[in-house]
């Protein structure tokens, strides 16, 4: 199914090469045309003739330029289509478990990778950037994992790696156990700073 939605993004950029050929053909005649009223009108006026060709070709370029940003539109719209369906078709609601990371404020802890075992198995490890760390501090969310899980209990672990208080090496660790059912399963793991105990805290959401 991969496969098929790969050759689908390929006919959408042919249609594109396409789209764009036609459009520079279409304006050939145009022009071709203009050519030989500019030399009519040059035996009538020099000065209508000087100013005719150049009016031509910028109308023309215009029309040209309009239809391409038109075309690259329409198909920024398939291809953004095309992979909500791939996403549907590889991981459907039945099966799909998702994992996000968020962080609160964020002070306390220098968020350097993370990584995410399902079942004892690592199905993701993550280096941050500091632009990414600071996206975070805004309040984005990133989606770390995004896989199929069959129904039934597992078990999700999550490690944080990075600097805490007082510029010190520090990892670590959260556990969840998953009790997975028929309906997508949203996991959000949250880096929140504890004011009480200056330490950094990490919790763990379900959404359904």
């Amino acid at each position: 199914m991969k496969t098929r939605c790969f050759h689908w993004m390929r006919l959408a950029g042919l249609v594109l090469l396409a789209a764009m050929h036609a459009a520079r053909a279409a304006d050939a005649s145009p022009a071709g045309t203009s050519t030989g009223v500019s030399a009519t009108v040059a035996a009538a006026s020099p000065a209508v003739a000087a100013q005719a060709p150049a009016t031509a070709a910028d109308a023309s370029a215009a029309s040209l330029d309009s239809r391409i940003q038109d075309v690259k539109t329409e198909l920024i719209r398939l291809n953004r289509d095309l992979m909500v369906l791939e996403e549907e078709l590889l991981f459907p609601a039945s099966t799909q478990l998702a994992v996000f990371v968020s962080m609160d404020v964020g002070k306390l802890f220098a968020l350097d990778s993370v990584q995410i075992k399902l079942d004892d198995k690592v199905v993701a490890n993550y280096l941050y950037t500091p632009l990414e760390v600071e996206a975070l501090h805004r309040g984005g969310v990133q989606r770390l994992y995004l896989g199929n899980l069959r129904a039934g209990e597992h078990s999700l672990v999550a490690f944080f790696t990075g600097k805490g208080p007082h510029d010190r090496d520090y990892k670590r660790g959260t556990t969840l156990k998953i009790d997975k059912g028929t309906d997508p399963k949203y996991i959000e793991l949250q880096i929140k700073d504890s004011m009480d105990k200056l330490q950094p805290e990490f919790e763990v959401k379900v959404w359904q």
